[in-house]
C-alpha cells in the first residue's frame, strides 16, 4: 500500500484527484489532504507519506517554499499543474513526475506504478533530493510563479522591490520587472541576501545598486539607473550599517 498526502489550495481539485485515486488506484491510501500549506508541512513531517501530490502554485506559500520547509523528504513528489510548459521546464530535468489538470486517469496510473517501483527498490525521495538544491541556494535565487511558468531570479540581479498592496513588483538591474503575488514583507523574508534591505514601508533596495545616499532635503537613495527611492526615518541608520557590511 502506498500512502499519500494531497496539497492544493483549491478544494475542488483535491476532491477531483481523490476521486481519481479511489477509482483507479486502489493501492494508494490517502492519509490526508490540505488547502493550508502550513498545516501540510506539519502533516508531511509527522505522517511521512510515500508520496505527495502537490499543486506548485498556491497564493500563501508556493510549492517551492513548502518543499524547502520540509524536514521529511523521503517521498516521491508528484506535481499537479494546469500548465504544460511550466511543468516541463521546472521538473522534467529533475525526473519529477507531474500530472496536468484535468488529470487523466491513465497518466495517474503510470505515475503510481513508478512510485510503487521506487518504494520496492527503496528509492523514494531521490528526485526530491535532486530538486531541492536548485531551489534552496541561499542568497542566490528566488522562484517567482507566474502564469504558465516559474521564473528563477538571481537575487543579486534585483535592483529594488516596490509594494503594491498585496503584490510586490521586483525590478531587475537589466530593466525587466515581475509582479509577484506576495506582500513586500513576505518577499523580504524570502530574500536572504544581506545586500537587500528594507529602506521604506514600500521599498526594498539592493545596496550594491545604490549610487548615492542623499541626506538633505529629505532622505533618499539614487540608484545606478537614476531611480530615486525614499528612505523612511526608522531605516536611515540601516543604510549606513548595510554599506559597512558590503
Amino acid at each position: 500500500m502506498i500512502t499519500a498526502i494531497i496539497i492544493d489550495d483549491e478544494q475542488d481539485a483535491i476532491e477531483s484527484l481523490t476521486w481519481e485515486i479511489n477509482m483507479f488506484c486502489k493501492d494508494i491510501k490517502i492519509l490526508d489532504s490540505f488547502t493550508n500549506p502550513e498545516e501540510a508541512i506539519s502533516a508531511v513531517n509527522y505522517l511521512k507519506p510515500d508520496c505527495v501530490f502537490l499543486d506548485i502554485e498556491m497564493p500563501k506559500i508556493d510549492g517551492f517554499q513548502l518543499l524547502s520547509h520540509l524536514k521529511f523528504r523521503d517521498f516521491d513528489l508528484v506535481i499537479t499543474t494546469a500548465y504544460d510548459s511550466y511543468a516541463l521546464k521546472a521538473f522534467k530535468e529533475n525526473a519529477i513526475d507531474y500530472l496536468l489538470k484535468p488529470i487523466d486517469n491513465d497518466d495517474l496510473v503510470k505515475v503510481v506504478h513508478k512510485i510503487k517501483k521506487n518504494k520496492l527498490n527503496k528509492e523514494l525521495g531521490f528526485s526530491v533530493k535532486d530538486l531541492l538544491p536548485t531551489i534552496e541556494k541561499k542568497n542566490k535565487k528566488i522562484a517567482i510563479p507566474l502564469s504558465g511558468k516559474v521564473v528563477f531570479l538571481n537575487i543579486d540581479e534585483i535592483a529594488y522591490c516596490k509594494s503594491d498592496g498585496n503584490y510586490t513588483t521586483l525590478f531587475l538591474i537589466d530593466g525587466t520587472s515581475y509582479l509577484y503575488s506576495k506582500k513586500i514583507k513576505d518577499v523580504y523574508e524570502l530574500i536572504t541576501s544581506e545586500a537587500i534591505i528594507r529602506v521604506h514601508q514600500s521599498y526594498l533596495v539592493n545596496m550594491n545598486f545604490v549610487k548615492e545616499y542623499i541626506k538633505n532635503e529629505g532622505y533618499y537613495l539614487i540608484l545606478e539607473n537614476a531611480k530615486t527611492i525614499p528612505v523612511s526615518k526608522p531605516n536611515r541608520m540601516l543604510i549606513l550599517e548595510a554599506m559597512q557590511n558590503l
